[in-house]
């Protein structure tokens, strides 16, 4: 019965100052807000993060042209080729697909419009290594691709380039890519922006009728690995390398002249860079926290002085200077609280315009929610105990005899 006591005298002294009270608890509110929206956007970021990296495809290796060697001495940039790529899928041990891709702008026309456009060759196999989902039609086969066919698989997006049409509308006709016409055989489903590119706004042609016909080059710009799995990534870095070394004639203790990256790891750096940041924004976030606190502590001072008279008049009465304490400690403990409760609710409000006014990715992770009101919980006990010990250790005759 004393501690509801203790407690509803010390929810009625906030209440008795609601202006102040609230202007008291503003740091607190706009702290917690600010902890709650940064994290917020931190973890919609990871999370988009995740989800690129399972559009991209699983344990997917990709082998780029470095620098080429001779003597000690670079020769400029080398060069990978479509032999390299069958020499990847001679006789796979860890490796279970390759897709050499070359890609260009070019102009593209589809009756009277036209736009430049990403168009990328390849072969059937990439749509496999990069977990490209079919929406309509069919996708070019090897056959297709040997037979230098003029036809095209279009991404999701490249119908509003071309005149702002369905790409599913443009399945069955001809557009001209360079000039060359090209039948639309199929779309793809939509996979959202990768970057700095965005697959759904290009346009996907055999290899061979890319290097021949299109943009003239025997070249490719990089050649995809798909490992059989994700525990053989180094399996498969190991085999890429004995392979290409053995290609381009590279002796042991040489610099290669090639690079392979995980795709896997690169996001995962980009996450962890990600995660980073968003502590960092939290951390300043959370400096508004320990302001609102300096001001809930200089509040509760003010009320100390205040109501001097009234703690020595309760001491008279026989109240222990624990009792003291805890009251202006619970006093300190709700305003903080509310405050985080307004924060809170101000926070998952912010993140939910942001995502649908602004359109960026959000997500507000339980574990925030409660740790943010755990923590103004905390900056409430931490900046009240010294307010709460000056008035516990007030003596009854000086209180009383305070004006």
């Amino acid at each position: 019965m004393l501690i509801l006591e203790i407690l509803l005298v010390a929810i009625d002294a906030v209440i008795a100052n609601k202006l102040r009270s609230l202007l008291t608890m503003l740091g607190v509110v706009i702290g917690i807000a600010a902890v709650i929206t940064m994290v917020a956007l931190g973890e919609g970021a990871q999370r988009s993060v995740q989800a690129r990296l399972g559009t991209l495809g699983a344990n997917v290796l990709t082998v780029r042209p470095g620098q080429s060697f001779a003597g000690g001495l670079g020769r400029g940039q080398a060069m990978l080729s479509v032999e390299d790529a069958e020499a990847l899928r001679a006789n796979p041990r860890a490796i279970v697909a390759v897709s050499p891709e070359l890609e260009g702008r070019i102009q593209v026309q589809s009756g009277a419009s036209n736009a430049n456009l990403s168009i990328l060759g390849s072969w059937p196999t990439y749509f496999t290594v990069n977990n490209n989902q079919l929406e309509s039609g069919r996708l070019f086969t090897e056959q297709e691709d040997k037979g230098r066919r003029r036809v095209a698989v279009l991404g999701a997006l490249v119908g509003g380039q071309l005149g702002g049409v369905s790409s599913t509308s443009l399945i069955g006709q001809t557009i001209r890519i360079g000039g060359v016409p090209f039948e639309v055989i199929g779309v793809l489903k939509e996979k959202g922006s990768q970057g700095f590119s965005n697959p759904d706004e290009s346009l996907y042609i055999p290899l061979s009728t890319a290097q021949l016909r299109v943009l003239g080059t025997n070249r490719v710009r990089s050649i995809a690995v798909q490992a059989a799995s994700e525990g053989q990534m180094s399996e498969a870095m190991a085999e890429i390398d004995q392979v290409l070394r053995r290609e381009h004639r590279i002796r042991p203790g040489q610099d290669a002249d090639f690079n392979i990256r995980d795709q896997a790891s690169l996001l995962s750096t980009i996450q962890e860079t990600t995660k980073t940041f968003t502590l960092l924004l939290a951390g300043i976030a959370a400096i508004s926290l320990l302001v609102g606190g300096i001001g809930i502590m200089n509040i509760m001072l003010v009320s100390v002085t205040e109501r001097t008279r009234e703690i020595g008049l309760r001491k008279a009465l026989g109240a222990r200077p624990n009792d003291i304490l805890f009251q202006f400690l619970i006093e300190s403990l709700v305003l903080c609280l509310a405050g985080g409760a307004l924060g809170l609710l101000l926070g998952v409000g912010g993140s939910y315009a942001l995502k649908q006014l602004a359109g960026w990715d959000t997500a507000v992770a339980p574990e925030s929610v409660v740790l943010a009101f755990a923590f103004s919980g905390g900056v409430g006990v931490f900046f009240g105990i010294w307010p709460a010990r000056r008035a516990a250790n007030l003596t009854p005759i000086e209180s009383l005899r305070y004006e």
